[in-house]
């Protein structure tokens, strides 16, 4: 069965810098993959190639099957792509319900037209509390982004991402900013996606990580030192090294 998303050898140097050195990943339907390392190892520069933002030096991706290293981000979001960033990018004076009225008539087609002709469609509303359900996000729906909590601002993104129905989803640390007791909510919204949707995460919190993935891609220098379980990693000495430390000492018992 063709991969979901494949990554074959991409390279990216910025002044002579390679921050990309021959990554290549492979993610079917399903997958739970954590990609973790040090801050300039690489990884938000990855997503910002994977999704379109910027353009590799060599290498290739393909979606689906379908070669999209040439493609804009609009392109490769019309062909079920869809990322969070590490900063909200949200109207503050609009509502939740608003933001995902806009989202879903974007993928629609029909975002050219007022917000509120949302309201209007049935089908839409119905999509819209779907979300909100799935999200945790129906009590504070239609309140102003600005009044609401920035952990739940971080779930509205993900909303979103998932109004446009990808089938991959790249998450840029959506537990940046938030709380730590409210990381658990986030931690809920993860385990209630799509079970055939695939998809990529980038944070620090190491719980949250091992709660969440199924595999686990560390990335040092902008090269892979490994691809494996949440088990194995923690055992792995060029990890440990280079970015668990303590966090694989304590949680090996040794």
């Amino acid at each position: 069965m063709t991969a979901l998303l494949q990554v074959e050898k991409l390279r990216k140097s910025f002044g002579g810098l390679a921050v990309t050195q021959d990554v290549s990943i492979t993610m079917a339907a399903g997958e739970r993959v954590a990609l973790i390392g040090p801050n300039g190892a690489g990884k938000t520069t990855f997503v910002d190639l994977v999704t379109g933002h910027l353009r590799p030096d060599s290498g290739r991706l393909l979606l689906c099957g379908v070669d999209v290293t040439k493609l804009s981000p609009t392109e490769r979001v019309k062909l079920r792509l869809g990322r969070s960033f590490q900063v909200t990018r949200l109207f503050l004076s609009m509502t939740a319900r608003e933001h995902l009225g806009l989202s879903v008539m974007q993928r629609c087609g029909t975002a050219g037209r007022m917000y509120g002709h949302y309201q209007d469609n049935s089908q839409v509303t119905e999509e819209i509390d779907q979300l909100l359900g799935l999200l945790g996000l129906n009590l504070v729906a239609d309140q102003k982004v600005a009044e609401i909590a920035y952990g739940q601002q971080r779930l509205l993104e993900i909303a979103l991402a998932l109004a446009l129905k990808p089938k991959v989803l790249l998450l840029d640390e959506p537990a940046a900013g938030v709380p730590q007791n409210d990381t658990q909510r986030i931690s809920a919204a993860l385990a209630a996606l799509p079970s055939d949707l695939a998809v990529m995460m980038i944070d620090h919190d190491m719980d949250l990580v091992f709660r969440f993935a199924t595999r686990v891609v560390v990335l040092a220098a902008g090269a892979i030192i490994f691809d494996g379980s949440p088990a194995e990693v923690t055992k792995d000495q060029r990890v440990r090294e280079a970015y668990l430390g303590s966090y694989a000492h304590d949680h090996n018992g040794s």
